[in-house]
């Protein structure tokens, strides 16, 4: 492979030129394909007992796996659908893995499109405290959403703005933050060939500079005490370790913290920064001639010592009389569901998370978890309440197993004979599961289920 030779020259400084050349054959060796498996539905242990092809654990995190992809499609699979797995290059799990999510936290995910380590912030939090992921992009801002819907994470707060935009709204707001800021690419270059000649185009020297104000604008919006993870997917010591040392220089109550390690790990350089802090040591780089995964950098830091409450005035809950055909359709759901948290916008219902700031003036997508629409003296129930579902938590369910040929027809949007599984002629709201895995809603009328799955995540044949 022909690599530009200024990158060259950097990894034979970096790595020394016998490693740079064990560095280089693995452009001979095929990339790996990564599962990640969303434990806020399903267990790894129970996973396991039904996942349809071979999988190999990836050993430095817990929920990760190796499959083949060049002999299975797990995202043309039933599963896929219910939101049981994510799929995510091996070495990408690993900042998500290592920020140190507590329940109840509040997180931000400051470059969250297109969801890959949001979703995995978001199973930590299963569905507790808060989780707000941002992309500047409108349009990666919608996938993100997309996967966190699919992921049935309902605690979460979509935004689509410029980190500095949020610093009002927020300062000293979050418990964690995760920037896997934009970066040149290099770790990527044998996964992507294309990335090659995007970092002649913009190398470090463009992405450092956009990094830098990234993580002095986040250092702003997290508590003291609390915790902020740095990641890139490049090899550049501008974009990593000098990166790191600017905020270090900036925010001086900023200390880099060990995190949990791997044999494959390698320590970061200091000698590639220009004050030579021994603490960067503390940092993580991977290289994926090391490793079973493609290149990438991670820095834990924490702010200076545990203070007061978070400074941005909160969001008090609305009091409001819920109209009766919402009251009518969640007597079939079996939660703990505080009348005070939902919210009426526009005929949309949404179930807020606790606490947030008010948000007037910048741009979100969604906040909380959509619950539906009231419609002409009736309630709808949405796509990603569905997904926020257990199949328990739901009085009416239809449950066909993943080799049904009703799943993948109900995935297409198709009507559906259901006779065989509705033994009384109760009409109304059923949720669809697989092997006891919600999808999706539809209507019941004389047995035959109308299909209410969302016309944009429908299944498209190939």
């Amino acid at each position: 492979m022909n690599l530009p030779i200024a990158f060259e020259e950097e990894m034979k400084a970096l790595l020394g030129p016998e490693e740079y050349e064990e560095y280089l054959k693995c452009f001979d060796e095929p990339r790996h394909y990564g599962l990640r498996v969303n434990t806020a539905k399903i267990s790894v242990e129970d996973f396991l007992k039904i996942a349809p092809w071979p999988l190999e654990r990836v050993p430095w995190i817990r929920n990760g796996f190796y499959y083949d992809g060049e002999s299975v499609q797990p995202a043309k699979h039933p599963y896929y659908f219910a939101g049981l797995y994510y799929l995510q290059e091996p070495s990408a799990m690993t900042p998500a893995d290592r920020l140190p999510v507590e329940p109840g936290d509040r997180v931000l995910d400051v470059c969250a499109a297109p969801g890959g380590k949001a979703t995995e912030l978001g199973a930590k939090l299963n569905g507790t405290g808060v989780l707000a992921a941002n992309d500047l992009s409108s349009s990666r801002a919608k996938g993100l959403l997309k996967n966190l819907e699919l992921f049935g994470i309902g605690n979460a707060l979509v935004l689509s703005e410029e980190p500095g935009k949020l610093v009002p709204y927020f300062r000293e707001y979050f418990d964690k933050i995760l920037i896997d800021a934009p970066c040149s690419g290099e770790g990527m270059f044998r996964k992507d060939r294309k990335m090659v000649r995007a970092w002649e185009e913009h190398g470090p020297e463009y992405f450092s500079k956009i990094q830098r104000s990234i993580v002095t604008q986040a250092a702003e919006m997290l508590r003291p005490g609390g915790m902020m993870l740095y990641s890139t997917c490049t090899f550049s010591p501008l974009e990593n370790e000098q990166t790191i040392e600017y905020l270090l220089q900036q925010y001086p109550e900023f200390k880099i913290c060990e995190m949990e390690g791997y044999e494959g790990f390698a320590q970061g350089i200091p000698e590639a920064s220009e004050s030579g802090d021994e603490a960067l040591r503390r940092t993580v780089r991977i290289f994926p001639h090391r490793m079973k995964g493609e290149g990438h950098f991670l820095a834990l830091l924490r702010k200076g010592e545990a203070g007061s409450q978070p400074c941005s005035p909160a969001l008090k809950a609305k009091g409001i009389k819920l109209p009766a055909e919402l009251e009518e359709f969640l007597r079939d759901v079996d939660r703990d569901m505080e009348p005070s948290r939902i919210d009426l916008r526009g005929g949309r219902v949404y179930y807020m998370p606790e606490d947030l700031p008010s948000l007037k003036g910048i741009r979100f997508l969604r906040t909380g978890l959509l619950l539906g629409e009231l419609k002409k003296n009736r309630f709808e129930p949405s796509q990603a309440f569905a997904m926020n579902l257990k199949k328990e938590e739901y009085r009416r369910t239809l449950d066909l197993p993943a080799e049904d040929p009703r799943v993948v027809r109900y995935l297409k949007g198709e009507t559906l004979d259901v006779e065989d599984l509705v033994s009384s002629r109760e009409k109304g709201w059923y949720l669809v599961c697989v092997d006891g895995y919600p999808l999706g809603f539809g209507k019941l009328v004389n047995q035959t289920l109308k299909n209410k799955y969302l016309p944009g995540w429908r299944w498209q044949s190939q």
